[in-house]
């Protein structure tokens, strides 16, 4: 009879069959990923210390997830631009974004029309490290140590200013916080990455700089910059000594740099790619590499990346409120 129990097994049978077939076929996509070049959305220009970091991670992670890795450096808004064209991208696994704290911590207190949300848009893939902040100024200030530069920028008659590699980003944010140890407002300069705010302090359009050691190690070593004092103990700045040793609390941060996949990314190419991240970062000569750049590799899963956004969010957001930063 139509509709009975006996009619309507062998319909059931067949159901339960072809999705025992197709079973199989549905994760296929994330089983053969990748089969093509993966795109490496850099928010940053090329040149500067976040861009550095990453290619001298390309060659390794690219022979280990055996595809090439196209960096494409879209820069602007501190970093905010291309971490917004990531969270829009094709959950496919063949986009993703560099994350830094500056773009994924800072910035939802700093940008009033964030075009992502650091914590609901992304699927996190892994830390690749961390790196102190360096607080440079140009040789014409004549600083030898933190307390001449105090003395130094309190004396300008014009008034001091200080470039940061983008408005909202931890180096805008630190020097705003700055400012609280001078009796002088210096004027905040933004640039569009670190590669133009380098050259400008280096030609004396600007005083001083907070910025991370791997991309202005060398300048620091050519006189074109003199290192003040820089948050945490680091290998490529001996002799540099910390705020803490040179009497200033409160400056101890740093910053660090991870991958993430746009939302929906499946979890298996997730996984993947973060293993592929810590065979890369657990390498003796790669990890010793990045030493020599100023950053301490650090390996984990893609969750302790994401519980880093989540409990530093709040905290950078409390030191924008505190430097009167206010969303742009």
């Amino acid at each position: 009879m139509p509709g009975s129990p006996a009619s309507c097994r062998p319909q059931r049978h067949r159901l339960v069959l072809l999705a025992a077939l197709l079973a199989p076929l549905l994760p296929a996509a994330a089983q053969d990923w990748p089969s093509r070049p993966i795109t490496v959305v850099l928010p940053f220009p090329a040149g500067g210390g976040t861009d550095v970091v990453v290619r001298a991670l390309q060659p390794a992670l690219q022979k280990a997830l055996g595809q090439p890795l196209v960096i494409d450096n879209r820069a602007g808004a501190g970093g905010t631009i291309g971490s917004g064209a990531v969270a829009k991208a094709a959950p496919d696994g063949y986009t993703v974004g560099v994350a830094t704290t500056s773009t994924h911590a800072v910035s939802t207190a700093v940008y009033k029309r964030l075009a992502y949300d650091p914590l609901k848009d992304f699927a996190y893939a892994g830390l690749i490290g961390s790196s102190p902040y360096v607080l440079v100024a140009h040789p014409s200030l004549k600083a030898s140590d933190l307390k001449s530069f105090l003395a130094a920028v309190n004396a300008q008659p014009e008034g001091a200013s200080f470039a940061s590699v983008g408005a909202g980003t931890v180096s805008h944010l630190l020097g705003e916080k700055f400012k609280t140890a001078l009796r002088v407002a210096p004027v905040h300069v933004p640039y569009r990455g670190a590669a133009p705010a380098y050259t400008d302090l280096i030609g004396g359009q600007v005083q001083f700089l907070f910025d991370n050691p791997v991309g202005l190690a060398a300048y620091i070593r050519s006189g074109q910059m003199s290192a003040i004092a820089s948050t945490a103990p680091n290998a490529l700045l001996a002799g540099v000594p910390t705020f803490a040793q040179a009497g200033m609390a409160g400056f101890d941060q740093s910053l660090w740099y991870g991958f993430a996949f746009p939302k929906g990314t499946p979890a298996a190419i997730v996984e993947r790619f973060n293993r592929a991240l810590n065979t890369v970062l657990t390498d003796r000569a790669l990890a010793a590499e990045l030493a020599a750049k100023g950053v301490n590799a650090t390996p984990g899963t893609p969750q302790a990346m994401q519980q880093a956004v989540s409990r530093e969010t709040p905290f950078w957001g409390a030191i924008a409120r505190a430097a009167g930063v206010t969303p742009e």
